[in-house]
């Protein structure tokens, strides 16, 4: 990873799938931000990349020199049509660029596009309650709404989940969308 050029965050292709792999296995492998504890195959990456685009959702990487730095995707939060315009996002960062400002663009770029999108509200679940995270949610105005103490098992300790949520779309955020009318 070079990591001296310019960031570009662009949409994701299926061609990314292998980098996004890479990145979220180092995660699982080495971290607490997800719950995973097996890295998912190359085909599972290329299936979420597929499904995101297909549904309308926003997935995007942020790319330095041709390299993909991190990722960073929004899903409706749950599958119910209630949830429809309620967002979870999910921010993965390579490891050799961490600190360095990728996760907080991804996620200003992913808010963006959430927004464009028709989603009202976003839902950050930090598993780990990783501090890094934390901050950068803060930092882009998400304020805690929760935490769910010692809910996953990982590296031989529980850990806490912390909810976030900004809401989206200014004074009309949490107004019913006027084709629901």
């Amino acid at each position: 990873m070079h990591g001296a050029g310019a960031l570009i965050i662009r949409e994701a292709k299926e061609a990314d799938a292998e980098a996004v792999r890479s990145i979220y296995s180092h995660h699982v492998l080495h971290g607490t931000a997800t719950y995973d504890i097996d890295p998912p195959p190359l085909e599972y990456m290329r299936d979420k990349i597929r499904h995101v685009c297909e549904a309308g959702w926003p997935f995007i990487v942020a790319e330095i020199e041709g390299d993909v730095a991190g990722y960073a995707y929004a899903t409706q939060f749950r599958d119910r049509a209630a949830y429809r315009f309620t967002a979870e996002d999910s921010i993965y960062v390579h490891p050799e660029m961490t600190g360095r400002g990728v996760g907080k663009a991804l996620l200003k770029a992913l808010v963006e596009r959430s927004a464009e999108g028709g989603f009202k509200t976003i839902i950050a679940v930090i598993g780990g309650a990783e501090p890094a995270s934390i901050a950068v949610h803060a930092a882009l105005g998400f304020e805690e709404v929760g935490r769910l103490k010692a809910v996953g098992w990982k590296k031989e300790d529980w850990l806490d989940s912390v909810y976030m949520q900004l809401m989206l779309g200014g004074e009309g955020a949490g107004v019913a969308p006027a084709a629901l009318d």
